[in-house]
């Protein structure tokens, strides 16, 4: 397990990384998120994340997330379901969750809505899109955005709050930009298209966070550089 002060060496190193990268952009750090994800990491990385000051985390599992919240942690942090979701979990997710960045589907769309209703509440959302044509990634293609976004808004119990995309895993060290220029690209059109704010562009992790920043992430999802690997190791950065 990693140690408290450990994390707060990794995540001081990630802070420069995102500066660095942001000055080189021309880019103001303060525009870029930072979500800890905090995915098969046990429950004390909460409690550390929650000690630096941060209040969101991020994590790619239901299950996992209502095992780890228990009673304690569901309202001491908000929390970001990045990972896809299972039509079968969703009554689930709307629980757990203080926003669903990986909706990818009309079904899911139209399902979360009702499931939000019910619940009296409007649930944040973004659309992930499979933008580096990854036949292993979930997401709508980028022809069905607006489609895709017309469903959204359609819709009273969601609110739209940007797009998501996650970087293929490829040798191509292009393939990632490629990517996110393409999300970034899609979100200008649908702003004037739908003449609607989406100020949330959800990309990066940890091995590509500069491209990222490089072209307008505002979410980064990083778990690897903050808390060490999945098996829990430390893993050094900067």
């Amino acid at each position: 397990m990693i140690s408290f002060d450990q994390f707060k060496c990794n995540l001081e190193a990630v802070r420069k990384r995102i500066v660095r990268a942001a000055q080189l952009s021309g880019r103001n750090p303060e525009s870029i998120r930072l979500l800890p994800v905090t995915k098969t990491h046990g429950p004390e990385v909460l409690e550390y994340v929650k000690r630096i000051g941060m209040d969101r985390v991020g994590e790619n599992r239901v299950q996992e997330t209502m095992e780890k919240q228990g009673v304690e942690w569901r309202k001491k942090l908000h929390w970001d379901l990045i990972g896809h979701l299972q039509s079968n979990k969703a009554k689930h997710a709307v629980e757990c969750f203080d926003r669903i960045q990986s909706v990818d589907s009309l079904a899911l769309i139209q399902k979360l809505d009702r499931l939000a209703g019910d619940r009296g509440m409007v649930l944040p959302v973004l659309l992930q899109f499979n933008t580096g044509h990854d036949p292993a990634k979930s997401g709508f293609e980028p022809e069905d955005a607006d489609m895709a976004v017309e469903a959204c808004l359609r819709y009273d119990a969601l609110k739209l709050e940007g797009l998501m995309t996650i970087a293929p895993l490829v040798e191509d060290p292009d393939a990632a930009r490629r990517a996110f220029a393409g999300l970034r690209l899609l979100r200008e059109r649908l702003m004037r298209t739908f003449g609607i704010a989406l100020p949330e562009l959800s990309m990066g992790m940890t091995s590509d966070m500069e491209t990222a920043i490089e072209e307008g992430s505002t979410c980064l999802r990083i778990g690897t550089a903050l808390f060490g690997d999945r098996t829990g190791g430390a893993h050094h950065v900067g």
